[in-house]
């Protein structure tokens, strides 16, 4: 095929993630260089536009992920502000090909200061393994730094069954969107294997995944699938933050009642460890 015959940044998943990168600043979401994002691609999407075999270089893994061999994604890059993304997604995003021995990637595209994917990429590779396993179609992780979300962390109990319930209660919604709950992490290092491995522990059975005064980690088919599920869990804390200083404190919520009669509303199950 001729290389150049499709523009790159024309791809869907390149606006797509210039998209939702610029949605995550606006938000107050990501200051700095703060989050990221890794999008599994079909190899057909990828071939559109880009020739495999053409490959700018070689960026060694600590950590061997074999599972997605041959695997292509597009990430965001490590030390790229997300409010940049759009006016120059070819040095703050990268895509990227898994090596067959899952040891490195191979840059296709991007990165064009010589930099490299975001050093969350063991949390985003292992989180990806993770939610394969349960369900092909998932394709998307974002990590976000939620402000309200990483405010609840410090006022409320980091039970996963405590704080999941009251976001269930905040928000009507919430129920129907996360009916597995949140998992929460104990505080750890950043872009470490462990708290990668960690992360991906939980993902097995949850979308969202929270880091106590740092951030979240939610999973889905599609970059609206992701972020939305993510944007809901921080509308509820966002809620929450603002009844719970509340002079008067909460008087009502959402009971355990409405919650069952959401459920079968909406034909979801609610994890019954959390109700």
């Amino acid at each position: 095929m001729d290389s150049q015959k499709n523009n790159i940044l024309e791809a869907p998943f390149v606006r797509e993630m210039i998209e939702v990168t610029q949605n995550m600043w606006r938000n107050g979401w990501d200051e700095r260089n703060g989050g990221n994002v890794s999008y599994l691609l079909a190899e057909e999407e990828v071939t559109h536009y880009l020739d495999p075999s053409q490959v700018i270089r070689s960026i060694p893994l600590d950590f061997p992920v074999q599972p997605l061999a041959n695997r292509y994604f597009i990430v965001t890059g490590s030390g790229k502000y997300f409010k940049n993304v759009a006016k120059d997604p070819a040095n703050t995003l990268a895509i990227i090909k898994v090596a067959k021995d899952g040891r490195s990637v191979d840059l296709l595209w991007g990165l064009s200061d010589g930099g490299k994917p975001t050093s969350e990429l063991p949390s985003h590779f292992m989180s990806h393994i993770a939610r394969l396993d349960q369900d092909n179609n998932h394709r998307v992780i974002i990590h976000t730094h939620t402000t309200h979300v990483i405010a609840m962390t410090f006022v409320h109990d980091l039970s996963p069954k405590a704080f999941t319930k009251t976001l269930w209660q905040m928000c009507t919604e919430c129920v129907v969107v996360f009916p597995e709950g949140v998992a929460l992490l104990p505080w750890m290092v950043p872009g470490t294997d462990l708290i990668g491995t960690e992360t991906a522990k939980q993902m097995e059975k949850h979308r969202l995944v929270v880091w106590p005064h740092h951030g979240i980690f939610g999973a889905g088919e599609s970059i609206d699938d992701a972020f939305g599920l993510i944007e809901t869990a921080e509308k509820a804390a966002e809620v929450y933050m603002l009844v719970a200083s509340h002079q008067s404190g909460i008087k009502q919520t959402i009971t355990d009642q409405q919650l069952i009669e959401l459920a079968e509303a909406f034909e979801v199950t609610p994890n019954p460890n959390y109700m």
